[in-house]
């Protein structure tokens, strides 16, 4: 996977875990099974006479072990590539307990591996244990692979009863033994993966409050500063449009001295509720700059459709004014609309400047009117 900070979303941060762990604890378990099964091999009666088959396992489980590491994790973290990933992934993981499982059972069965059987059994329950303890993470899909792991090699015993009972049901116990462990382990996973959600829930309502104004409701100074250089940045990459309207609010300071602080405050909030509601589309950004002075960014939008909405929330705002606690205030608004312009902006900080001179201009020449930048 490309990036490195997880997605916000809840149900793509649980698979992107779950890939992520499954991926950390598949990486080099393949090799084990390679190991063991040529240990095995290895150490049977005559390892000689069992070339053919010898060499077919290492390459069997060596393609496994291939297939496992081949497989990286997707650079698209959306919940369906995850959820494609992780069925594939889990395929290579019951495939391999499968060819395992059968393995164990053919060393029981076959004289030939009489001194190794041994070797196999130990390999089984080491095999189960750490996928018992290590892949909770789908309890399901677990268990179908300790039974894959497990079943033929106990099958395998069963048909010599009288020599291998005593084997066959301390196996049978302990893989009871690792069904329980792999429920408790799955519900510890769970609440681990419960908890993370509820940090990254809390994070995200941290931020979402450090960028956003509390009286308002809009973005603030912070994330003003964080965004207007992002949608600059993607206007000269992208070759778009980007305006930006600022808005400041006519002689303000008698609103908070002939009606005090609060009706101050419910003009702001007043002002910002008819922003939203000329500045309707989901792409703009409308932003309180500090005091009464706000903005919105407008990417996608030529400085002739940026003019028109500033214009009539100008004149919308001149006619009716607000209603605050029963009293009808007057107020105005200048505004300064500018677009940018690769030619004559070199940079973010130079295109605000140009469009607050046009703020300026407005404020200077009588307010309550708009100017271009």
């Amino acid at each position: 996977m490309s990036r490195i900070d997880p997605p916000r979303q809840p149900q793509a941060f649980e698979l992107w875990r779950e890939a992520q762990d499954t991926r950390m604890r598949t990486r080099l378990g393949g090799i084990y099974y390679l190991l063991a099964w040529l240990l095995t091999w290895l150490f049977s009666v005559a390892p000689s006479t069992q070339l053919h088959l010898g060499l077919a396992g290492c390459v069997l489980f060596a393609l496994l072990l291939l297939l496992r590491l081949r497989h990286r994790l997707p650079s698209d973290d959306t919940p369906q590539a995850l959820r494609v990933w992780l069925d594939r992934h889990w395929i290579l993981i019951l495939l391999t307990a499968l060819a395992w499982g059968m393995t164990h059972a053919h060393t029981l069965n076959n004289p030939a591996y009489a001194s190794s059987w041994i070797i196999a059994t130990l390999s089984t329950i080491a095999f189960s244990t750490a996928l018992a303890f290590n892949f909770s993470m789908r309890k399901g899909r677990a268990i179908v692979a300790l039974l894959l792991l497990y079943l033929p090699g106990l099958a395998a015993l069963a048909l010599h009863w009288e020599e291998q009972r005593a084997t066959l049901i301390t196996l049978a116990f302990y893989l009871s033994y690792l069904i329980l462990a792999l429920n408790r382990s799955h519900r510890e996973y769970r609440n681990t993966l419960a908890l993370e959600l509820k940090l990254l829930e809390q994070q995200e309502s941290l931020e979402v409050l450090s960028r956003t104004d509390s009286l308002t409701q809009l973005g603030n100074r912070y994330q003003f500063n964080s965004l207007f250089p992002v949608m600059i940045a993607n206007a000269q990459r992208q070759s778009d449009p980007l305006s930006l309207v600022l808005l400041d609010i006519d002689f303000f300071k008698r609103v908070n001295d002939e009606h005090g602080h609060a009706c101050g405050d419910a003009c702001l909030s007043a002002f910002a509720e008819r922003m939203r509601q000329v500045f309707r589309r989901d792409s703009d950004a409308l932003l309180r700059l500090g005091g009464e002075e706000f903005g919105v960014l407008m990417p996608n939008t030529p400085l002739d459709q940026a003019r028109l909405l500033a214009e009539s929330f100008r004149e919308e705002l001149a006619t009716h004014g607000f209603k605050v606690k029963e009293h009808h205030l007057p107020l105005t608004a200048s505004l300064g609309v500018g677009c940018f312009d690769r030619h004559r902006d070199d940079s973010a900080e130079a295109f605000f400047k140009r469009v607050d001179d046009a703020l300026y201009l407005a404020k200077s020449a009588g307010r309550n009117r708009l100017v271009l930048a």
